[in-house]
């Protein structure tokens, strides 16, 4: 799946700049909303039938285009992947307020998650854009998602993550090796701890499942006795 929502991240990118004229002593136009005031990503309750917006699980890479004539435009582009299909409206939302004193802008990259748990499968890919006013305030951005976060330190410009997690599609059948343990060395027998997400939950025949809150970025593997993994689900 690959959402662009660009009405949103104009609205989004409206919000950046009338922040930014307001602390440089400009007033922003009246019928234009403020920014939001927390600096804290959305929340990210998950559950059956969760309305809330999530962070994605993580940022591929972020770019920033700037137009070739003037006025010049910056255009945040930002790509990532989401656990499982079904993930709705992607956008990138503002997490600073007014001008950083560090001249970096923070966002954070979310979407709607499904109303239940999936099946792991693939990751799926999905992007968004904010376009930012001619002579924002910012030297850089830093965008957030649930396991990592990519930065761009001077703009225009372009950065990736290194490392992307399993994404468990082919987990089904065969065997957990924890962190530590060397196992098997054919990789296409086995599932190794630390190739998978960091919060994955690992659930024996004999465990309970206390905190049974859902997550749509936390993977749960179910295992028989054998250590062999014959469930793997995204909360």
């Amino acid at each position: 799946m690959n959402n662009l929502n660009v009405s949103a991240a104009l609205a989004a990118g409206i919000m950046i700049l009338s922040s930014a004229a307001t602390a440089g002593g400009q007033q922003p136009p009246a019928a234009e909303p403020s920014p939001p005031t927390s600096t804290e990503a959305p929340p990210a309750n998950g559950g059956a039938n969760d309305t809330q917006t999530h962070a994605v699980l993580s940022i591929t890479s972020v770019e920033v285009i700037r137009s070739a004539h003037a006025p010049a435009l910056d255009i945040i582009r930002v790509r990532g992947f989401v656990s499982s299909a079904g993930w709705e409206e992607v956008e990138l939302v503002p997490l600073t307020r007014g001008v950083p004193a560090d001249g970096m802008l923070q966002l954070v990259l979310v979407a709607r998650p499904p109303e239940d748990a999936s099946d792991a499968t693939r990751y799926e890919p999905v992007e968004a854009i904010l376009p930012l006013e001619t002579n924002h305030p910012f030297r850089g951005v830093n965008v957030h998602a649930e396991t990592n976060a990519v930065a761009i330190t001077a703009m225009p410009g372009y950065a990736e993550s290194k490392y992307v997690f399993e994404d468990c599609g082919q987990c089904v059948g065969k065997t957990f090796i924890p962190k530590g343990s060397s196992g098997s060395s054919n990789r296409a027998e086995v599932v190794r701890e630390e190739r998978l997400p960091p919060n994955t939950r690992i659930v024996r025949p004999a465990d309970g499942m206390s905190g049974r809150e859902s997550n749509p970025n936390r993977l749960t593997l179910m295992l028989d006795n054998d250590n062999r993994i014959v469930a793997a689900v995204w909360e």
